[in-house]
């Protein structure tokens, strides 16, 4: 209830200035356009809140594909439309201005009684003019006017003003989202990253990881490109293949299909998976992906470790549960992951989320693996992630431990990325040199 009431006036607010922006501003009261108009936005406010809604309610997830266009549409309009508030604000004193003046046409200007104009006298000025001498236009005289400055003038600059605005965000938000979605649904990116723990063993200089996470299987995805990922990934030849959670957002009997590529995933020392937020959100939980994965060769590590062998030295490869596991008596224990293991050796932590970091550097972990933020996925979103999250993407630091934050492989919701491209990371192990 909390969901659905978060989601319904967030939307309701976004629709409101929307309407407020789009039509109020561009059309004349009582007109058809903005009848039309009006219930345009109200039919999309419904569809954007059964679009979120769906991702939680079965029955409304056949609007989703659909909806997540038009959210990302609604959220760069309201971008574009926030940023010209300024130029709007600065212009409307002015066209008030504009506006007062042309009010009051030309032949109403104030004159003395008997004074003359222009070389002629009243007297000889022919007929007699609507306008009284020395008296200021009446309204409903100027109402009467079709040609009138406050029958043409006032509305068209506003209407100017509200047209342009709206062409201009219109323009913006449609752009935007057409080259977002070019982005997020074209192949990743390829980061190579090098990394130096200062305690790493040299016989494990040059361990490489393929780090891939927050892929999102889901409708828009289809199984060219779960193959299109594996190939990147087996083209790198990693010694070791992390995903960092969130790889799925429905059922095994929905998108088992999608999975079945990743049973080609190519390395030395196997591919191992945590859990992330969005296998919670599956109905029932995320055992039966566990099982599903277990079976196409990837290897869940829930709350537990494994040793790494490489060039006669061993490095510990742990894994904790994302931290919404908590609702299924799952929650991440880093006791059980970590505690007890040889000091000396180096720790890799997998966490679908950074900020796990700060519980984790409590345990001398030395490098912890995470996903979850999409980099923002679509700025200027990137801003707030930082509110939540420690590292937003790249590699950082918290305490002791260095976080690397992978951008991901896909998108959650609409299918754009803005400013954060997809991206699977190379990422390569050294020990410090002397």
């Amino acid at each position: 209830m909390i969901f659905v009431a978060l989601v319904t006036t967030v939307m309701t607010v976004l629709h409101v200035y929307l309407w407020y922006r789009l039509v109020a501003a561009t059309t004349l009261r009582g007109t058809r356009a903005r009848r039309v108009l009006t219930w345009c936005v109200v039919g999309l406010w419904g569809l954007a809140t059964a679009t979120l809604m769906g991702t939680r309610v079965d029955w409304l997830r056949e609007v989703t594909s659909y909806g997540f266009l038009w959210i990302a549409v609604v959220f760069y309009l309201f971008v574009f439309l926030a940023v010209l508030e300024v130029p709007r604000a600065l212009a409307a004193p002015v066209a008030r201005r504009l506006d007062r003046r042309a009010a009051v046409p030309p032949d109403a200007v104030p004159m003395e009684v008997g004074a003359e104009t222009a070389g002629a006298r009243t007297s000889d000025a022919g007929p007699p003019s609507p306008i009284r001498a020395g008296a200021a236009p009446s309204g409903a005289a100027l109402e009467e006017r079709p040609d009138s400055p406050r029958d043409t003038g006032v509305i068209s600059r506003r209407l100017f003003l509200g047209r342009t605005a709206a062409a201009v965000a219109g323009a913006g938000a449609l752009t935007t989202v057409g080259f977002g979605v070019r982005s997020a649904l074209g192949d990743p990116v390829i980061e190579r990253v090098t990394v130096t723990l200062p305690r790493l063993d040299a016989r494990l200089d040059g361990l490489t990881f393929a780090v891939v996470g927050d892929i999102h299987l889901g409708p828009l995805t289809g199984p060219d490109r779960s193959r299109r990922i594996v190939r990147m990934i087996n083209e790198l030849e990693a010694d070791v293949v992390a995903i960092v959670g969130d790889m799925v957002d429905d059922t095994v009997a929905r998108l088992g299909a999608l999975a079945r590529p990743f049973a080609s995933l190519e390395s030395r020392y196997g591919a191992y998976f945590v859990t992330g937020n969005h296998e919670y959100y599956v109905p029932n939980g995320p055992a039966e992906w566990i099982e599903e994965l277990r079976e196409l060769g990837i290897r869940p590590l829930r709350n537990e470790r494994v040793e790494i062998e490489h060039g006669g030295a061993v490095l510990d490869l742990a894994g904790v549960n994302d931290v919404n596991g908590a609702s299924y008596d799952e929650a991440p224990d880093y006791e059980a992951a970590l505690a007890g293991r040889d000091a000396a050796r180096t720790s890799v932590l997998l966490a679908h989320q950074p900020v796990q970091a700060v519980e984790a550097s409590r345990y001398a972990v030395d490098l912890q693996l995470s996903g979850h933020t999409h980099g923002g996925q679509m700025a200027p979103l990137d801003l707030i992630v930082p509110l939540q999250q420690p590292v937003l993407s790249g590699l950082g630091r918290v305490g002791d431990t260095q976080v690397y934050v992978t951008r991901g492989a896909g998108f959650w919701g609409p299918p754009v990325r803005v400013g954060s491209p997809p991206e699977i990371t190379l990422l390569r192990l050294r020990a410090p040199r002397e």
